[in-house]
């Protein structure tokens, strides 16, 4: 129950973070937010350590642990979040989302499959209904409503969707994300962890992160680039730095905790705070459709039913023994 929610507040807090680094990229560029927000996850997270952990927790970790952590930070702080970063500035959030959000697929394939872990009916209906919520959001409209939209509304931003770049980077973020869970399970496979050990593992991943980002800014003309930040570009990305060192705090918490299988389609209902915080922090740069409502009830739901025990459910309910063995099947 408590992995799930804490993925339920990482979910809030990734989306603040893209609606942040999408506002600071606006005068920014992408190696400067990495800049910023990827070393910014050191002392965030050790002083998270002091918080929710001991220094033993970090000092506790086998060689092989330090290998995925490693592996899980490279992959999800540079790889996915250029990409992540790269296809907002292309397209804008709300236009990448949904490709974005494929990473789910992602996740619980290679968590069935690699981790062994399992699905049982109620769960699966969650998955359903917190993958199907998000489509809820996306309005289609007629021909006729686009062509009068399109004569008498004239357009707040000048932006220009650059759509191939937009929808590739979407694409190499969703594999990122969708991975580094998977390596995060195997750095904690075999053993009982819990929120210090979650912590400790993202100051691992993130100081790997962090000493190849130092790598990357050796190449000419890099420091002088990320000098020459904008204070407007500087704030949000200080913004999305505090929004993303809290939401992979509480991803990698709620990973030690929870199954895969649970925290991936929790991480999926970022779908629909993206809406929210893009409306608040960016109208006039995103694209935007109604029924978010709408889906972020049926999302909520689902992610509820996530959450549940099928034992307890069976209780609430009433159900005879028949349906309650229903509940309890395992997939695969």
């Amino acid at each position: 129950m408590l992995g799930g929610f804490l993925a339920l507040l990482s979910a809030a807090a990734f989306s603040l973070n893209n609606a942040a680094a999408r506002r600071g990229v606006l005068s920014g560029s992408v190696l400067q937010a990495m800049a910023i927000s990827v070393p910014f996850g050191v002392p965030f997270f050790f002083a998270g350590l002091l918080v929710f952990g001991e220094l033993e927790d970090l000092a506790a970790f086998s060689w092989r642990q330090i290998a995925w952590l490693s592996g899980a930070g490279l992959l999800h702080f540079i790889v996915g979040r250029y990409a992540n970063y790269r296809g907002a500035k292309a397209v804008g959030t709300n236009v990448m989302g949904p490709i974005q959000d494929v990473n789910i697929v992602i996740s619980l394939g290679l968590a069935v499959w690699l981790l062994g872990e399992t699905l049982t009916p109620i769960m699966m209906s969650g998955v359903a209904l917190v993958c199907f919520g998000p489509l809820l959001a996306i309005e289609r409209k007629s021909k006729r409503q686009a062509l009068s939209q399109t004569q008498t509304r004239k357009p707040q931003s000048g932006f220009a969707p650059a759509y191939a770049e937009g929808f590739f980077f979407a694409g190499l973020s969703a594999f990122a994300y969708g991975s580094s869970p998977i390596m995060i399970r195997f750095a904690f496979e075999g053993s009982s962890p819990g929120l210090g050990a979650g912590v400790a593992a993202g100051l691992v991943s993130y100081l790997a992160a962090t000493a190849l980002l130092a790598l990357m800014l050796l190449a000419p003309g890099a420091v002088a680039h990320v000098r020459q930040v904008s204070g407007e570009g500087a704030k949000w990305f200080f913004v999305a730095s505090v929004a993303v060192g809290a939401a992979q705090m509480l991803r990698y918490m709620a990973l030690a905790l929870a199954p895969v299988t649970i925290v991936a389609p929790m991480m999926r209902l970022t779908a629909v705070f993206r809406f929210w915080f893009a409306w608040f922090l960016n109208r006039e740069h995103e694209s935007f459709s109604k029924g978010v409502i709408l889906a972020t009830a049926v999302s909520l739901a689902g992610a509820l039913l996530l959450t549940i025990d099928p034992d307890r459910l069976a209780g609430w309910l009433g159900l005879p023994e028949a349906a309650r063995a229903v509940l309890r099947t395992q997939w695969p």
